[in-house]
C-alpha cells in the first residue's frame, strides 16, 4: 500500500501571505484520501477550494485582462496517462471540474466559446467571474498534486492568467510539459511567469532530471527543481515549482515568494 500524500502551492510572486489559505485545500484532500478516495477526486476538490478563494489568481480571484474580461484556464493529468485541459473560458469559476470530464474523452483540450458550450452541455457551473484588477505582475496561480493509496498520482492546476495580458494570451497552466507533467511515479507543477515556463518546457525538463537521477528522495526533488529554476529560467522571471514522488511528502522550490504546503500519511 502506498502512503497517500498531497502538496499544494498558491502561486509564485510577492503579495499577501497566502500560506494559511492553502490549509483548507490540504485538509480537503487529506480527508478524501483518508476516506479511501482517489487522487483525482482529492486533487480536484482541493483545487476547487483554491479557485473559490479570491486571494488566488484562479477562479473567483482571476485577474482582469486588458480588455476588461476574465478568462480562466485549468489542467488535470494523471499517472495513468490521462489528460484534460481548458483554455480561455468565460463565466467559468471552476474550470478544473471540466477537466475531469475530459479525462475520459477522445479529445483532451478545449478552448474559448467551444469549451464553454461543451461544459454547458454537461451541466457545469456557468456564472460570471468578477475577478480583480491586476497589481504588478500577479502570478499567484494554484496547483495541487496528490498521490493515493493505490499509487495513482494526479496534478490539478488552475489560473486566471497573468497581469496586463491580452484576452487571447495562453500561459503555461494548460500546456502539458510546461505548467505540469505527470508520468509514472513522479509529478511536477509550475507557477509564475508563464512565457518563461513555457519556453523552458519547465515541468517536463524537471521531471526528466528527477527520473535521470534515479533518486526520488525529497533532496532529489529539490535538487531537480532548483536546477530547473537556476538553469532554465532567467533570474528576473518569478517562477516556482512543486513536485511529488512515489513516497513521502512533496517539496516546493522557487526564486521568489511561493506559499506551499504538504501532507503525507503516516506509515
Amino acid at each position: 500500500m502506498t502512503r497517500p500524500a498531497i502538496i499544494a502551492h498558491g502561486g509564485a510572486g510577492p503579495g499577501p501571505d497566502r500560506t494559511a489559505n492553502l490549509e483548507p485545500a490540504i485538509a480537503k484532500g487529506r480527508a478524501i484520501l483518508l476516506a479511501g478516495g482517489n487522487a483525482i477526486e482529492a486533487a480536484v476538490e482541493a483545487c476547487v477550494i483554491l479557485e473559490n478563494d479570491p486571494v488566488f489568481n484562479a477562479g473567483t480571484g482571476s485577474v482582469i485582462r486588458t480588455d476588461g474580461v476574465v478568462l480562466t484556464d485549468a489542467s488535470l493529468q494523471t499517472s495513468e496517462g490521462k489528460l484534460g485541459f481548458v483554455i480561455a473560458m468565460r463565466d467559468t469559476p471552476n474550470p478544473i471540474r471540466i477537466c475531469v470530464d475530459l479525462l475520459e474523452e477522445e479529445i483532451n483540450g478545449l478552448t474559448g466559446l467551444g469549451a464553454r458550450k461543451w461544459a454547458d452541455q454537461r451541466g457545469h457551473l456557468n456564472a460570471p467571474v468578477v475577478g480583480r484588477q491586476p497589481e504588478g505582475q500577479i502570478g499567484d496561480t494554484v496547483g495541487v498534486i496528490v498521490r493515493d493509496s493505490e499509487g495513482l498520482i494526479a496534478a490539478a492546476t488552475s489560473t486566471g492568467g497573468c497581469s496586463h495580458r491580452p484576452p487571447g494570451r495562453v500561459g503555461d497552466v494548460p500546456l502539458p510539459g510546461s505548467g505540469f507533467w505527470v508520468e509514472g511515479s513522479v509529478a511536477v507543477a509550475a507557477t509564475g511567469i508563464g512565457e518563461a515556463i513555457t519556453c523552458a518546457l519547465l515541468s517536463n525538463k524537471v521531471y526528466e532530471r528527477i527520473i535521470t537521477s534515479k533518486d526520488d528522495s525529497l533532496e532529489s526533488l529539490s535538487s531537480a527543481m532548483n536546477w530547473g529554476i537556476e538553469s532554465l529560467i532567467a533570474p528576473h522571471h518569478q517562477v516556482g515549482l512543486i513536485a511529488l514522488g512515489p513516497d513521502g511528502e512533496g517539496r516546493g522550490e522557487s526564486n521568489t515568494d511561493m506559499p506551499w504546503a504538504t501532507w503525507c500519511a503516516d506509515l
